[in-house]
């Protein structure tokens, strides 16, 4: 075989055994079950006082 048919196939099984793994890794994280927001309980003051903020602001738009 020449030398480019040889990198031509090791690129293709590189590229399915990425795919695959991905598509692995998604499954399994797929299964960790529905993705629930962190609790604004556990947010720094500062990231609170931000966000009023930015509610402020979009009531002064609106």
């Amino acid at each position: 075989m020449e030398r480019s048919k040889i990198i031509a196939i090791i690129t293709g099984v590189i590229s399915i055994v990425l795919a695959v793994a991905y598509l692995l890794l998604v499954t399994a994280l797929d299964f960790r079950g529905e993705m629930l927001p962190a609790p604004q309980s556990q947010l720094p003051v500062s990231m609170q006082s931000q966000q009023l903020a930015t509610v402020n602001l979009n009531l002064l738009v609106h």
